[in-house]
């Protein structure tokens, strides 16, 4: 045997040199041992050095993303570490051959080191692989981050078990056959992470929540970004900057808001009313509509609807008293205005429902509602436009001789104190006058 004949020249040398040495003993073993080592040490540097470093400045003027995100984690430099260590797994055992106990540890902690290294250099390119399909824009449509958890998690799982067979000396089938009888308590220990996972799918197939969503789940306390989709979460940055942890499976569960319909749209509604007092509700006369036609967006319809009374009233000969005309009220021309007023506005989209319409008459007034979508879904610009419009409806509300319901305040009391007081200081012959 070559080997025989290796350790015999090895031996020969020894004894030239002074050693008493059989070739199967210590002296011998132990260079043959540092030859392994110095060869692992050389492979390791000759592909860490000259492979790597050469493969990693080709990727370097590779402008794809696939090859910054391999030398982001490093992928090339863990499958060089990796290298060694097979080849030691390959040359120690069998030097040992004729040290069972020695032999057997080193077989058995090599393999396991091997293993090891494997499953690391696996991590670092399924973490490689993640970042290309967020890079892609795959992630925004698949939960990718929770398939590589996944995979992660079933790699871990079966290198823990192929390293106990390693050191039982046992086949792994028979360890994962004996994990059937242990079926429910895993299927306890991993429940959130089974539930998770098809969790992500649903998530996934059915397009219910991508990376950058704006959902809102009230039932957590939650309003805000995706910024991560987890094997088991979903991490959302809220408007306040606080971070909210869901469960995945409570997506699928429970019922949640998802704006981004809206964002993609390019419309953000405005649904917000305005209470009118309704003892301010009238009848318009002339003198307040010739006033009102000045107002150049109300003018063309006064116009015209004006007319229209005119020749509806004039087909009744009982023109005396009012119940028997038609006339406009304050209420109807300003609601007119208002629906003039939103379809000019430059930040109010046209394509989508615009109105103003009357709601059920409550105890706190007249409900006037403006229903419209600004063509900007930015929050700070839709507050913005909404606020205007409305600083503006409160503003021009007494030109059209409204009142805005406004219920009774500290302010207002003291103003009838104050008036009280003042009637009350009077004579008695200015207040029968008053």
């Amino acid at each position: 045997m070559l080997d025989h004949g290796v350790r015999k020249y090895v031996t020969d040398k020894l004894t030239q040199m002074g050693f008493d040495s059989d070739p199967y003993g210590a002296e011998p073993t132990l260079i043959f041992i540092l030859a392994a080592v110095g060869i692992a040490g050389i492979s390791y540097l000759l592909v860490h050095r000259v492979i790597v470093r050469y493969v990693n400045l080709a990727i370097s003027k590779n402008k794809q993303s696939w090859a910054n995100s391999l030398t982001k984690h490093e992928v090339l430099e863990k499958l060089a570490a990796l290298v060694p260590v097979m080849i030691l797994d390959v040359l120690v055992p069998p030097i040992l051959t004729h040290h069972p106990l020695l032999a057997t540890m080193s077989d058995r902690c090599l393999g396991i080191a091997v293993i090891v290294m494997f499953i690391w250099m696996m991590f670092a390119l399924l973490d490689a692989l993640h970042d290309i399909a967020y890079i892609k824009g795959i992630s925004r449509r698949m939960p990718i981050k929770s398939f590589v958890q996944l995979i992660k998690l079933f790699t871990f799982f079966v290198g823990i078990v192929i390293c106990i067979s390693i050191l039982a000396n046992e086949s792994p089938i028979i360890f994962l056959s004996g994990l059937g009888v242990a079926t429910g308590l895993v299927m306890l220990v991993f429940k959130d992470t089974i539930l998770g996972f098809v969790a992500g799918i649903q998530l996934s197939a059915n397009r219910m929540v991508s990376l950058n969503d704006w959902i809102q789940m009230d039932e957590y306390g939650a309003s805000g970004t995706v910024e991560e989709i987890s094997l088991t979460t979903v991490k959302v940055r809220n408007f306040d900057n606080t971070i909210s942890m869901l469960p995945a499976y409570a997506l699928v569960q429970s019922a949640f808001i998802n704006w981004q319909g809206m964002s993609d749209s390019g419309g953000r509604r405005i649904k917000r009313s305005v209470h009118i007092d309704l003892t301010s509700i009238r009848f318009l006369t002339e003198e307040e509509i010739e006033s009102l036609k000045e107002i150049r967006i109300l003018r063309e319809f006064l116009f015209e609807r004006v007319k229209e009374i005119k020749e509806f009233n004039e087909s009744f000969e009982d023109v005396h008293h009012a119940a028997n005309l038609r006339q406009m009220t304050n209420v109807g021309v300003f609601r007119a205005y208002l629906a003039v007023y939103l379809r000019a506005h430059k930040d109010i989209h046209n394509y989508m429902t615009c109105m103003v319409r009357q709601l059920e008459p409550t105890a706190e007034g007249l409900p006037l509602q403006v229903y419209a979508f600004v063509n900007n879904t930015d929050w700070v610009f839709y507050e913005g436009v909404q606020a205007d419009i409305f600083d503006h409806i409160y503003a021009i509300m007494p030109m059209f001789g409204l009142r805005p319901f406004q219920s009774f305040g500290g302010h207002d009391a003291v103003n009838i104190g104050l008036g009280s007081q003042q009637n009350s200081a009077a004579p008695i012959g200015d207040q029968i006058g008053r």
